[in-house]
């Protein structure tokens, strides 16, 4: 079984990914701004049979990475860069510095992390890295400039990285899914029913699962799953690779 180490495993899908991977087996190492939701997350799974440990972590921080890597329980199998935040605003309204902070976080965050698990992967000759996109990795959507531009730049630098690193068996893939029902897609629903004077209810039907033809929100066992596949030796080839899952939104 494999040590995985998520970043934004306080909630949502981060948190989702922890307790399943969990369930299988796995060692957790739950990272977040919020110390104690990663804690709530692990002892959760602690109580439920798994291994899990909960660690503070600021991807948008070099000394708080720095201060991760000193306190790391075990050597990190397979990294998922989950942790993100959305803003949602006409970018004539969007607060520059919040613009910053989505890069920071989304962006750079996952360059800073992977950077510094990297090298103890290359020691051991092997290692994992899963990506958590979007499928706004691949199409746009309005008011979501800061958002689109770090999904869109997480492929790019997934494709220069498993260049970096094919002389190993270390991969790298990001998984983009459509809207996955969490609360960061809760407050996606009210900011859009505001900026489009629409209930929550017609965002839900009109804006967020209209383009799906399966119609249908994405589940956290799916992601999941094909986290698990992804780490399995089954997927030792698949590296700079997008994996959509979107019910059939980009196909069109």
């Amino acid at each position: 079984m494999s040590t995985i180490l998520i970043t934004g495993a306080g909630s949502g899908i981060g948190a989702g990914l922890a307790t399943e991977l969990a369930a299988a087996g796995h060692h957790i190492l739950a990272t977040d701004l919020d110390a104690e939701a990663a804690e709530q997350v692990a002892a959760r799974i602690r109580n439920d049979g798994g291994r899990a440990d909960a660690l503070p972590l600021d991807v948008s921080r070099d000394e708080s990475v720095d201060a991760l890597l000193g306190a790391l329980p075990a050597p990190v199998d397979v990294l998922v860069n989950n942790a993100g935040l959305q803003h949602v605003s006409r970018l004539e309204d969007f607060p520059m510095q919040k613009w910053d902070l989505l890069i920071q976080v989304m962006l750079t965050g996952v360059a800073r992390i992977t950077r510094a698990l990297l090298s103890t992967m290359r020691e051991r000759g092997h290692g994992r890295i899963v990506n958590i996109g979007s499928v706004h990795s691949l199409v746009a959507s309005r008011y979501k400039s800061a958002y689109v531009a770090a999904k869109h730049g997480l492929l790019g630098f997934s494709k220069v990285l498993a260049l970096e690193t094919a002389d190993t068996d270390i991969t790298i893939n990001t998984v983009c899914p459509a809207y996955v029902h969490t609360p960061l897609v809760d407050k996606q629903i009210a900011a859009q029913a505001r900026e489009n004077g629409l209930s929550e209810e017609q965002v839900v039907s009109e804006i967020m699962l209209k383009p799906m033809p399966k119609g249908v929100f994405i589940s956290i066992e799916e992601l999941a799953g094909i986290t698990a596949f992804l780490m399995s030796p089954a997927a030792r080839n698949i590296t700079g690779q997008t994996l959509v899952v979107d019910g059939g939104w980009t196909a069109q």
